[in-house]
């Protein structure tokens, strides 16, 4: 018996990886309620702006879940969020692993979120 059908883990996946993105983006980043990303960004980029720099990521993000949730261009969406994940998370490893929540076994659950977005976009999303 099938629980869920495809188009409906397509919306649930969807909703759960829009809120992701809108969480880091707003809750951590843009309110400072994850200070130690701002910390990332100082590490990288450097500390003189790196507030500023934490907040226009964190836009971005919420500009990330909203187009997840407009549908609009889900393919090129769908690699950009891949990208995104992958470079960021590499960045990441090599020079910030400390700051990270899991070190850097960070990188494996950026691949298991990529690879969720990648089912969720290419394998589920039937248009």
């Amino acid at each position: 018996m099938k629980i869920l059908n495809t188009h409906s883990l397509h919306v649930f996946f969807t909703y759960l990886i829009a809120t992701v993105w809108m969480v880091n983006g707003l809750f951590c980043k843009v309110l400072n309620l994850v200070p130690r990303h701002e910390q990332i960004v100082a590490r990288i980029l450097g500390s003189d702006f790196s507030r500023p720099l934490t907040i226009a990521i964190g836009l971005s993000e919420i500009i990330m879940a909203i187009w997840i949730l407009s549908k609009y261009k889900s393919k090129l969406n769908t690699v950009a969020q891949i990208a995104v994940v992958i470079i960021m998370n590499i960045i990441e490893f090599m020079l910030a692993p400390d700051l990270l929540m899991w070190n850097k076994a960070n990188i494996i659950f950026a691949v298991l979120f990529s690879s969720l977005v990648y089912y969720n976009g290419f394998k589920l999303n039937s248009k």
